[in-house]
């Protein structure tokens, strides 16, 4: 009597038809516009809000002596900070300034922590890598003046900045690494390989090289590394593939790592719990 047949498992994955398409979110997203809007209307609100609690346009020296780039907000919450939390924003390293993120320190300057928000140098006048050294600097800074742990955040572009600071090979001031152990990248581009076969890259100006130095999920993270990788469920396939590629990839490099997907959340609302002491994105930050 012939035996049972054999049960496969099989997934099948291809390429994306269209690169760009792969990465456009705001075309996939009817709203986009609005949210932008209400972020531009939040951060000045929550600014005022603080009073002297928020300390503006504070330097840090970067590797490209940006006057007007290289400069972080501090937002303090009542009280001694219980450590300090950095955001780094998107923006496909091409556009925004930290002056539109300001509200999203609202949950962490809550929950006891100090928040920075630094802005860095726009592509095509910075490559990434610069603005990698850009990020460890605006860190560094944060981190002398707010005693205490320090995690870093970001979102999209920021996500990636986020995770490239936990990697092995990135130089940080003294004292910072053993301070700096978890990132939480949200919505993050962990490989850049693919943006090579963008039309962005004419303003990036990737190589192949510096696309493979500057991927997080081609990196080793250093030693005691926590990764909190979180991405909207709504979200475009590759950015999914992107989450999930990061926290496997150093999951088998010693990294403790934590993948979430956020059911109904889009590109631009999946940040909007940062905002909310209460969330679980500012528990995940935070604790």
């Amino acid at each position: 009597m012939a035996g049972a047949p054999e049960a496969f498992v099989e997934v099948l994955r291809a390429p994306a038809a269209d690169w760009d398409d792969a990465f456009a979110q705001g075309a996939h997203i009817p709203e986009t516009d609005a949210i932008v809007e209400g972020w531009r209307r939040a951060a000045p609100a929550f600014r005022a809000s603080l009073g002297g609690r928020a300390r503006l346009d504070l330097p840090y020296e970067g590797p490209l002596c940006d006057r007007e780039r290289e400069r972080f907000d501090l937002f303090l919450p009542e009280g001694t900070p219980r450590g300090l939390v950095v955001f780094l924003h998107g923006g496909y390293w091409m556009s925004f300034d930290k002056s539109a993120w300001s509200h999203l320190a609202a949950g962490p300057v809550a929950r006891g922590r100090a928040v920075a928000v630094p802005s860095y140098t726009l592509a095509p006048a910075a490559r990434i890598s610069d603005v990698t050294r850009q990020a460890a600097a605006a860190v560094a800074a944060a981190a002398d003046l707010v005693a205490g742990p320090v995690v870093v955040s970001g979102h999209s572009a920021g996500g990636h900045l986020a995770a490239r600071l936990l990697c092995r090979d990135v130089a940080l001031a003294p004292g910072l690494r053993p301070r700096l152990r978890r990132a939480v990248s949200i919505s993050g581009v962990h490989d850049l390989r693919p943006l090579l076969r963008t039309a962005m890259n004419a303003t990036l100006r990737l190589d192949l090289a510096e696309a493979r130095a500057e991927s997080p999920a081609l990196c080793e993270p250093a030693e005691g590394a926590e990764l909190v990788a979180w991405v909207g469920g709504d979200e475009r396939p590759e950015f999914l593939r992107q989450t999930a590629l990061l926290a496997n990839a150093w999951a088998g490099l010693g990294a403790r790592t934590r993948e979430v997907v956020a059911p109904g959340r889009h590109h631009f609302d999946v940040i909007a719990g940062l905002a909310d002491a209460e969330s679980a994105l500012v528990a995940a930050v935070v604790e």
